[in-house]
């Protein structure tokens, strides 16, 4: 019996250690089950949070993607240049070889990514220039990348330099400046909002690539109140979060912070771009990227893309790959009469310009929205967004990434058979604005409209007011006969009903 005494007590020993191996393994299903809950709570009071009404309003904002991949400033034409260094090291991309091969008949196998920062001088970067470009475009907000996905901040961030063992911010390599402090206070010496780009995640950080959880303690969080606290952006557009869900890159935690102690947490907003499936769940408004944009449809949402095909200034675009500043008034228009916003992005050089076609097209913009402005700024929906010609109808570009979206098919030239938007309506309380990319031949039938029997009908830029008269349910309106010099504006015209009664059902 005394020989048996070890065997039980080694037997109930290993009883113990499995009972409390499956207690601790209950608690850590009980810790999670909390953690779950408290994340869901989390992500509750930030989507309940009203997306400030000044972003509502502002309609049109001007991205910027700008670093050291402005140097080589190369990419496959269809693609983006800011993934210059991701095409160069991933085999697996498709444009790693047209990539690689232009790095090194150009700069050489031995050249890395790295070596590009002393190329971005940004010695012509003038933040009271681009201030003025910006104003005068009519852009209302702007949104500077302050770091991409290469992890190169534009500004003086510690944790770069320490993450990366190495000179990894403006201030202290490549321009030797804070760019994202020179044009915070340049833009905000105009009426125009300061806001900023934030990449979640950097391809090749070492802490990054060494430990997730310890990247997000000890750089991510600690950087992005950095940011906030230096600039107090009024926009926040967060990106590179598809790698892991939110609760790995503890963004509700950030957000919380943000909007209830951060010294911008009354006007900032925040895209949807948070966590790893996240996007059109979670976050201020919605983002759809190279496509038309969403529906008519209550939460708030914003298209963003570049004039060609890259965001980050790319050489190998040629004039044709870059859309006219027409097909960029218009889709303007089309975005802002279903409700939605319009980021139009420009890739300055390494040097610091804004590239002349790029000036060109947001100074064009701006001398449109100079006489149409009233009916874009400050507008809502109207119960319908458009009126169709006859023919079959078709709305372009559905999807929220990289989607065929022919504006000018849509509102100008139809292919055979198919209708074109006639018109698209905005709203401002009683007013309507009808804005027409073709213009009206002799009148112009709005139909199921009925106007205010006092009404006035004018067309913005033309003095004077317009004839019109009321059909049944519909509005018919005299049009001016003007010179083609005399037209107030290029692109597309605005008509204006200055009180409109209950929508027609």
């Amino acid at each position: 019996m005394l020989n048996r005494v070890p065997q039980l007590c080694l037997l109930t020993l290993s009883l113990f250690c499995v009972c409390a191996a499956n207690a601790q393994q209950t608690a850590s299903v009980e810790t999670e089950s909390q953690s779950a809950q408290r994340e869901a709570d989390a992500w509750k009071a930030i989507d309940a949070r009203p997306t400030p009404q000044w972003w509502r309003d502002a309609k049109f904002g001007i991205f910027i993607h700008w670093g050291p991949y402005s140097v080589p400033a190369f990419s496959e034409v269809g693609r983006y240049s800011e993934w210059y260094w991701m095409d160069l090291a991933n085999p697996k991309r498709r444009s790693h070889k047209i990539v690689k091969k232009f790095h090194n008949r150009v700069y050489g196998e031995r050249f890395t990514y790295p070596d590009f920062v002393p190329m971005f001088t940004c010695e012509l970067f003038d933040a009271d220039q681009w201030a003025k470009a910006f104003e005068e475009s009519g852009a209302k907000y702007v949104v500077l990348t302050s770091k991409h996905h290469d992890g190169y901040c534009l500004w003086p961030s510690e944790e770069a330099d320490l993450a990366w063992g190495r000179p990894w911010n403006s201030t202290n390599s490549g321009p030797g400046r804070d760019l994202v402090g020179e044009l915070t206070e340049a833009v905000r010496k105009t009426d125009v909002k300061m806001g900023l780009y934030y990449s979640i995640y950097e391809w090749f950080n070492p802490l990054y690539t060494a430990d997730v959880d310890l990247f997000v303690d000890k750089h991510l969080i600690p950087q992005f109140k950095d940011m906030v606290n230096r600039y107090h952006p009024a926009v926040i557009f967060t990106d590179g979060e598809w790698d892991h869900p939110a609760a790995t890159w503890r963004t509700s935690e950030m957000l919380t912070w943000l909007f209830n102690e951060s010294p911008c947490k009354e006007e900032v907003v925040i895209n949807d771009r948070w966590g790893k499936g996240d996007r059109h769940k979670h976050g201020g408004y919605y983002t759809t990227e190279y496509g038309a944009g969403l529906p008519n449809a209550e939460n708030p949402w914003e298209e963003n893309r570049g004039m060609a095909h890259s965001f980050g200034y790319s050489r190998t675009e040629r004039f044709e790959d870059y859309n006219s500043s027409e097909s960029l008034v218009l889709m303007l228009i089309d975005i802002v009469s279903r409700g939605g916003n319009f980021l139009l992005d420009i890739g300055p050089t390494a040097d610091g310009r804004i590239p002349p076609l790029m000036e060109e097209r947001l100074a064009e913009i701006g001398q449109w929205l100079s006489v149409n402005g009233e009916a874009i700024y400050d507008t809502t929906t109207h119960s319908q967004t458009c009126q169709w010609t006859t023919g079959q109808e078709e709305e372009l570009g559905k999807g929220n990434y990289r989607v065929k979206y022919d504006v000018n098919k849509l509102m100008k030239n139809p292919d055979e058979g198919k209708a074109r938007k006639e018109a698209v309506f905005t709203r401002k309380g009683e007013t309507l604005y009808a804005i027409c990319a073709v213009f009206p031949d002799g009148q112009l039938t709005l139909n199921n409209i009925k106007a205010s029997p006092d009404a006035v009908v004018t067309m913005l830029g033309h003095e004077g007011e317009l004839p019109w008269t009321q059909k049944g349910n519909n509005v018919v309106i005299d049009m001016p006969s003007l010179n083609p010099s005399r037209m107030p504006c290029d692109f597309a015209w605005t008509f204006k009903i200055s009180s409109i009664e209950d929508d027609i059902q």
